[in-house]
């Protein structure tokens, strides 16, 4: 259903992301607001792998409520507060997406909110 679009005339992706995701016409979209690491008992953890996979676990439960799941994620937005936490968020995110990964931007932000957050998640989704 979600054909990635990698054209050879420009360079490959610098990880595990497709630089373009189309959706065939009709396909129901659901947009996710950005979600943050912290569980549902309100506990922040202090890493970033720890607090990447709350948000992931979070834009998981969102898309059931819609009947869709992480497959038909068709784009990532991730922020994190420094180029410390790179790696620790790819690793992360590469184990949450099966063969296609989404289109996918990552920024350095200079915070959030609350201080203790690290990494902030929002996604879209595509089903026909």
């Amino acid at each position: 259903m979600l054909k990635p679009l990698n054209p050879p005339s420009i360079h490959p992706p610098f990880a595990r992301y497709a630089h373009g995701i189309e959706i065939p016409a009709g396909a129901r979209l659901v947009l996710c607001s950005g979600q943050l690491g912290i569980s549902k008992e309100g506990d922040i953890p202090a890493g970033v792998e720890d607090q990447a996979a709350l948000c992931f676990t979070a834009i998981a439960a969102i898309l059931a409520e819609a009947g869709m799941g992480l497959g038909d994620v068709v784009r990532i937005n991730a922020f994190v507060t420094g180029r410390e936490h790179l790696k620790g968020y790819m690793g992360v995110r590469d184990r949450f997406f099966g063969e296609t990964p989404p289109a996918s931007t990552l920024m350095i932000v200079s915070g959030f909110a609350r201080p203790e957050f690290v990494v902030e998640i929002e996604a879209l989704a595509a089903r026909l």
